[in-house]
């Protein structure tokens, strides 16, 4: 009885080991991961958030923080306790430092706009969600996220690849509420750009060596476009400890005078076909999946949403998450890579929650 036990666990181990080593083999397109969205980011600060819920009938629609009402944990723990390998982060271009650091939302609660955090005085990308209004962040500064990132990434060399995707802010509430004191927010350029860039470099070394940029992929082909179509993806294997940096937003900008985003550190996201095309962004994945499955066959990487605006969270529907996952769409963005906490006490919430079987950190795309 004890060789039969033995051989079956031996063959058992050997499918284990077999599969893993399938999936090692896979181009990082054939893959599937967990990502958070806004993954910065802290629940608004909460007299603020009762002032908009009072005065919710006069507040545009794209500031109703009923759909911000989620906050995500630091990034490393996202990453060690829910497998989480996606993050994005929202920055807004500071080259002179201090455009953000008062509050100028408090004014309306009747506190004091001081945000005494001496990191948002100095030059740099900031990361925020909305200035002066849904400010609460994990990291002030764009470098303090890499800063973060790169910690946790040398402390686990093998690491299934990260997707950072960097979006772009282009505009603040003093862009829309002229007559305010509000700060408007600093045009992107092609200077912010190669700042953006520096950026990448100050935190991870000149040489880049873990991060999968551009012109490693593109390699010899004429554009990342047709490297990508002729799978020149790295592995899983190969793409272990790595980072790619991708960015929403501003991408025209971005990609100026860097064809195919010859060295450039981030990838875009960008019409299929582009010549810099290798991620494409689709995030309705009900209505989109039928594209998406197109654009997973075609090589191209992918990010979608499972949820958004906390309604998921709220009614229990798993219809987005659903359609998400069957669209082989690679990057699977969330909010709720662990429930809502407030479900056990309250009715207005449920379990919902976004994550693969038995927790796993991927899986073989059901599409590729």
């Amino acid at each position: 009885m004890k060789h039969i036990n033995y051989l079956i666990f031996s063959l058992c181990f050997v499918n284990i080991s077999q599969a893993q080593e399938n999936l090692e083999n896979l181009s990082i397109n054939q893959i599937q991961v967990i990502a958070s969205h806004n993954s910065y980011r802290m629940r608004t600060h909460k007299p603020i958030y009762n002032w908009t819920r009072f005065f919710r009938p006069m507040i545009p629609k794209e500031y109703d923080t009923k759909a911000w009402d989620y906050s995500h944990l630091p990034i490393a723990q996202q990453f060690d306790d829910y497998n989480v390998r996606g993050i994005e982060l929202d920055v807004y271009y500071d080259p002179q430092g201090g455009r953000y650091a008062k509050r100028k939302g408090n004014l309306l609660v009747w506190q004091s706009t001081k945000s005494k955090v001496p990191a948002l005085d100095k030059p740099g990308f900031k990361i925020i969600h909305i200035p002066d209004i849904d400010y609460q962040t994990h990291y002030f500064t764009f470098v303090e996220a890499l800063q973060a990132l790169k910690k946790w990434s040398d402390a686990n060399p093998k690491h299934i690849p990260i997707f950072v995707q960097v979006e772009i802010k282009n505009a603040a509430l003093g862009d829309y509420l002229k007559l305010t004191s509000l700060p408007k927010a600093i045009p992107f350029s092609p200077l912010a750009a190669d700042a953006l860039d520096a950026e990448v470099k100050q935190v991870f070394g000149e040489d880049l060596a873990q991060v999968i940029t551009p012109d490693k992929v593109r390699g010899s082909f004429s554009s990342l476009n047709e490297a990508v179509k002729k799978g020149n993806l790295p592995t899983l294997s190969a793409a272990r400890g790595k980072i790619f940096f991708v960015v929403d937003g501003c991408e025209d900008i971005y990609a100026a005078g860097h064809e195919s985003l010859a060295g450039r550190v981030m990838f875009t996201y960008a019409a299929p076909q582009k010549a810099e095309c290798a991620f494409i962004i689709a995030n309705d994945a009900i209505y989109q999946q039928d594209s998406i499955k197109k654009w997973v066959k075609t090589g191209y990487m992918v990010r979608t949403r499972c949820d958004a605006d906390t309604y998921q969270a709220r009614k229990g529907d798993y219809t987005t998450q659903k359609a998400a996952f069957e669209s082989g769409a690679q990057i699977l963005s969330t909010d709720y890579y662990r429930p809502d906490e407030r479900y056990k006490k309250s009715k207005k919430w449920t379990n919902y929650v976004t994550r693969f079987p038995d927790n796993a950190a991927i899986r073989r795309n059901v599409v590729q």
